[in-house]
């Protein structure tokens, strides 16, 4: 008896089985590997060769190949996004550490502070953040990456403004905002389907200018007995983004370039001291590599006078410093003089730099005699504040004059209060009897070896200390005025008061002195500007809408049938009403230019 296809093949199947059953274990692997070859066998089939599921193959990338691939990674949008934020959060450490360019003396005080991590810190640049190399490295990539969107982009949106509105759907009902509507015109003499094509392309031509009204570019799409018009908005869209990107490359442009013709001095000044812009004169100075060293713009300033107002005792906050104000006068190359004020976020314009308060602090006048009554120093120094009670130290090196040279650790308290423990404290940053305590020591200051060394700092090591603790001789305490014998006989200390004549106290005995930094820095008109149009181009790509509109008119035995719909490119929480009040606008126009006796729009 014959057997069925079905039968056959279920014998086949189990012969085939049988068969491969007894053959041995290397056998069977070469008859799969064989199967698996064979053009005639699907990959799946029973006697293929087993695959491994989580196995991907690829094509093999050449060096070529991984640098597309890598530059299709660069250019993408997402990683100029992260490469914004991995940027945004380098910036980090500039504002948590003192940076040498804004603060060298934040940084000084930070060392003193912090000796341990100090070189750990400044190792990995944590002092100079935006000149750093890591820094910099995000910085090109991140406009690298920008350059490699913006472009493609621009193609693209350009070709886009040229394109007209995309053909109008077949079936507008299958689309989310959808509205349709009936309309039955007054029959034109003769009537027929001749006269309701008529009124299917006039319903059809009054949308067509309906929406050119509102903004939208619009197309005619008429086929057959359908009249429809294709319509789209939203360009700026596109257009904001794009200036967005274009306007942060512009910002990372003008960065990169202005920082080259821009720099960024510190100087202290004293009162009644004159400071003149160049190069020599500054304290410290960071400056771009096109700055020459005759580029600076000339004039001088000199400090008049450091207004301050501390609380009072009794009142919340006392001994707290506030309205600072430090009033200068402004001489020109030319001749002519000028008066400024200079506050905190309040910089002072001059020839095309911008003066900034840093800081402030007390400058005790010091003269130092030697055992033959000569004069061997003498002149204000400046005390670095410890405290808000302006607790101040300040270091004083004799370098001639004397067997040896001198160094002496001063401790300047504006209103001193002595402590159970013999030591001294301020409880007020105003000059209420203020008192100099100093620390003599005695050998080689390290300042003829060539090296530059902080006026701030004296290296103790290899010094012999003359007096005050771990000797058997007090420290030196003087008040405005008074004078004092150095020890071993080397001569006499004066802590001169400086007060006005006629003075009755003690506030003005102590010279002031504030920390200016210049900076000058052309391309921030160009920053700002860039910056606003990120600015507006990011308010166009967040609230102007893309998206699309489509009217139809069918012509019909009972009367004109009228379908809208749109379409959003992106979230539009607005477009339902925007395509309820297309259609409203329509019926109304519709009604105006349509005979009397014609039927009103109504919806299905």
């Amino acid at each position: 008896m014959s057997s069925s296809p079905s039968d056959r093949s279920g014998s086949a199947g189990a012969s085939g089985r049988s068969s491969d059953s007894g053959r041995s274990g290397a056998s069977g692997h070469d008859d799969g590997a064989a199967a698996a070859s064979d053009p005639l066998r699907p990959s799946d089939h029973i006697d293929s060769a087993p695959v491994d599921e989580n196995e991907i193959n690829q094509p093999q990338l050449g060096v070529v190949g991984w640098l597309r691939w890598g530059w299709r990674q660069l250019t993408s949008m997402r990683v100029a996004l992260v490469l914004l934020l991995i940027l945004a959060i380098a910036a980090i450490p500039g504002s948590v550490f003192p940076q040498r360019t804004a603060d060298p003396n934040g940084v000084v005080q930070y060392k003193q502070n912090n000796p341990d991590t100090f070189p750990v810190l400044d190792a990995m640049r944590m002092f100079d953040v935006y000149s750093s190399p890591w820094f910099s490295a995000i910085y090109l990539l991140l406009f690298i990456s920008l350059i490699g969107c913006i472009i493609p982009r621009i193609k693209h949106h350009a070709k886009a403004l040229r394109a007209l509105p995309p053909r109008t759907p077949a079936r507008l009902g299958r689309l989310e905002h959808h509205r349709s509507t009936v309309w039955a015109p007054e029959p034109a003499e003769g009537g027929g389907d001749a006269s309701t094509a008529i009124d299917a392309a006039a319903a059809i031509d009054v949308a067509e200018k309906q929406l050119k009204s509102l903004g939208y570019r619009v197309a005619r799409y008429d086929r057959g007995r359908t009249w429809s018009v294709s319509a789209e908005r939203g360009y700026w869209r596109e257009t904001g983004n794009l200036l967005f990107h274009i306007a942060l490359v512009g910002v990372l442009v003008t960065v990169g370039i202005g920082g080259g013709f821009a720099y960024t001095g510190q100087r202290v000044v004293i009162e009644g001291a004159s400071y003149v812009n160049t190069l020599i004169d500054y304290n410290s100075i960071n400056r771009g590599r096109f700055v020459a060293d005759d580029s600076f713009q000339p004039y001088a300033l000199t400090l008049d006078s450091f207004d301050v107002t501390y609380e009072d005792f009794g009142t919340p906050g006392a001994g707290q410093a506030g309205n600072f104000a430090a009033n200068l006068s402004v001489r020109n190359v030319d001749g002519s003089a000028s008066k400024g004020t200079v506050r905190v976020n309040h910089p002072l314009h001059v020839g095309g730099d911008s003066i900034y308060l840093l800081g402030n602090g007390y400058a005790p006048t010091i003269t130092v005699r030697n055992a033959d009554g000569d004069k061997v120093f003498s002149g204000p120094v400046e005390f670095l504040p410890q405290d808000s009670a302006m607790t101040s130290l300040g270091v004083v090196k004799v370098t001639d004059g004397m067997p040896e040279q001198l160094g002496m650790i001063g401790f300047l308290y504006p209103t001193p209060l002595k402590m159970k423990s013999g030591a001294y404290t301020s409880v007020h940053g105003a000059l209420n009897l203020p008192l100099l305590t100093l620390d003599v020591y005695q050998g080689d200051l390290g300042v003829d070896g060539g090296k530059p060394v902080s006026v701030f700092e004296l290296n103790t090591d290899g010094l012999e200390k003359l007096n005050g603790r771990t000797t058997d001789t007090k420290s030196i305490e003087l008040q405005p005025g008074e004078t004092a014998d150095l020890p071993n006989g080397l001569g006499t200390v004066t802590f001169e008061n400086v007060s006005p004549e006629g003075a009755k106290d003690t506030l003005q005995s102590v010279k002031r002195y504030v920390s200016l930094q210049i900076h000058h820095d052309a391309s921030a008109p160009w920053v700002l500007a860039f910056a606003l149009l990120a600015l507006g181009g990011l308010g166009l790509a967040l609230f102007v809408p893309r998206r699309r509109m489509w009217v139809k008119a069918t012509a019909a035995d009972d009367g004109i049938h009228l379908e809208y719909a749109a379409l959003a490119r992106g979230d539009d929480p607005t477009l339902a009403a925007a395509v309820d009040d297309l259609v409203r606008g329509h019926e109304r126009l519709l009604d105006a230019a349509a005979p009397e006796g014609s039927t009103p729009a109504k919806g299905d």
